[in-house]
């Protein structure tokens, strides 16, 4: 499978919380739920925005600067589809060794949840403390101890 894009029009009303802008979409965002970041088209070019589907309501806060001097708005949402990187980062790599434990222990599925949650990382806390996740979750190499 090839890496592609699909293009979602979208719509919905603008919120402030203490971190910035939020984008309510006015419709629940279905069957696109694993995909925790996309790219969103107001008209003005294209910005990173991070996804978060509720029960009901779906939000996207922007991770870049973008304008919306409106209460309603409305784009086209940009998410990837396909085959995602596969190389494991060096500190996961490192804590792993450190440890003693085994990546190779990972499925091809494991391997691209364990590295989208890990990418998903909005702070070097975050990354830091989701390396430490997915490493504890990792057998030990046989024959060293951890």
């Amino acid at each position: 499978m090839t890496r592609t894009t699909d293009h979602f029009p979208v719509h919905g009303t603008t919120r402030h919380d203490e971190h910035g802008l939020l984008l309510v979409l006015d419709h629940r965002l279905d069957g696109h739920d694993t995909f925790l970041s996309g790219r969103l088209d107001l008209g003005q070019g294209q910005a990173a925005v991070r996804i978060i589907t509720l029960d009901d309501v779906t939000v996207l806060r922007p991770m870049e600067t973008i304008e919306v001097t409106t209460p309603s708005w409305a784009g086209t949402l940009h998410l990837p589809h396909g085959l995602r990187p596969r190389s494991i980062p060096g500190d996961l790599t490192d804590a792993a060794r450190t440890t003693h434990r085994d990546l190779d222990a990972l499925d091809a599925a494991e391997l691209r949840y364990a590295l989208t949650f890990l990418g998903e990382s909005t702070t070097e806390q975050i990354r830091i403390a989701r390396v430490e996740v997915i490493v504890s979750a990792l057998p030990t190499v046989e024959g060293e101890a951890a």
